[in-house]
């Protein structure tokens, strides 16, 4: 049995790679051979298109035609090889479109676990409220900054026109105050405070009332 079909392969199977591999190397050989017999053709030509019909030459006609035959089988199974290294090349892509359509898969699914094993952890429920009271407390907090920074003194709502008729009354009395430093000796040789104070009535006349302030000092 064994002399029929062979020993049974011990060694690693073949790979689509190696396959290629074999394949394209094949066809490198054939090529060669091609490019020897196309070379001894060229030469066997241009020998026959010198010679006369003679025995020689037909002997040497057949020769060519001989190479020939040999040149259409070495193209046939060159050909034949570049079809199944294309049929192997096509048989590897689609291999490995399917070993990442796999991968991908399998990393969609250990990521979907994974999403939903972190997701269930988590209580929608629990969470809205924390955003609750967060919001509260984040009111509270401003409550707490506005009271902070009330003022003790200074009324929150304040009348235009008390602030006004205000600073009237101001105005007024630097005026006043103003008059009394006149009044008071400014401008004169000497001082204020060493000036005779007079009393001085608006009402009564002056002489009456410098009369009756000399009686007094006479007094």
């Amino acid at each position: 049995m064994n002399r029929l079909f062979g020993a049974k392969q011990t060694g690693p199977k073949p790979t689509l790679d190696s396959a290629i591999q074999n394949t394209d190397t094949h066809v490198s050989t054939l090529d060669i051979k091609l490019s020897s017999l196309n070379a001894e053709l060229s030469t066997l030509q241009a020998k026959l298109s010198r010679m006369r019909d003679s025995p020689a030459k037909t002997a040497l006609k057949q020769k060519a035609l001989k190479l020939l035959q040999r040149r259409r089988a070495y193209e046939a199974q060159r050909d034949n090889y570049e079809q199944q290294s294309w049929n192997l090349s096509q048989a590897s892509m689609m291999t490995d479109n399917l070993k990442n359509t796999m991968a991908t898969v399998d990393v969609m699914k250990t990521t979907n676990k994974q999403l939903k094993k972190q997701y269930g952890k988590v209580d929608v429920d629990k969470l809205e409220r924390m955003q609750d009271e967060m919001a509260d407390l984040m009111e509270q907090g401003n409550e707490i900054q506005e009271a902070m920074g009330r003022s003790y003194d200074v009324p929150e709502e304040v009348d235009e026109a008390e602030l006004d008729a205000e600073l009237d009354a101001l105005g007024e009395e630097a005026e006043m105050e103003g008059g009394m430093g006149l009044g008071m000796g400014v401008g004169g040789s000497e001082p204020g405070f060493l000036v005779d104070e007079v009393p001085q009535f608006v009402d009564e006349p002056p002489g009456k009332v410098g009369g009756e302030q000399l009686k007094e000092a006479a007094g």
